[in-house]
């Protein structure tokens, strides 16, 4: 399997809430030890997410088994789902906010059409 470098622009303190969420986790559940690091875990998910690259190439990334990979990016799945709201919490702030974004998808608009008729 060859692998090449690849280049992508992350928010660090987005890998730091997640590294951060993953150590608490980890603490709790007092694990002993893990192939991947808290921040590596994190930058992994990060890159599944982002860049939708396949179990295989971020095992051979990362230098880790693909079961590794699934395991790592199904924990933090769970890690994150933890912290999101409930339903009940999302929807108080949906009725409060002006516009709320439910699921990321960019809207194209056009203010100035708008304005003028």
């Amino acid at each position: 399997m060859l692998s090449y470098p690849s280049g992508m622009t992350v928010s660090s303190r987005a890998l730091g809430v997640l590294s951060d969420a993953l150590r608490a986790y980890r603490h709790q559940r007092a694990t002993r030890w893990r192939k991947l690091t808290a921040g590596r875990q994190a930058l992994l998910v990060v890159a599944y997410l982002r860049k939708g690259e396949t179990y295989a190439d971020l095992a051979c990334g990362f230098e880790v088994g693909t079961s590794t990979v699934y395991r790592s990016i199904r924990e933090a799945f769970a890690v994150l789902a933890a912290m999101a709201p409930s339903l009940e919490l999302a929807i108080e702030v949906a009725a409060r906010e002006a516009f709320v974004i439910l699921d990321g998808t960019l809207l194209r608009i056009d203010r100035v059409g708008m304005a003028s008729g």
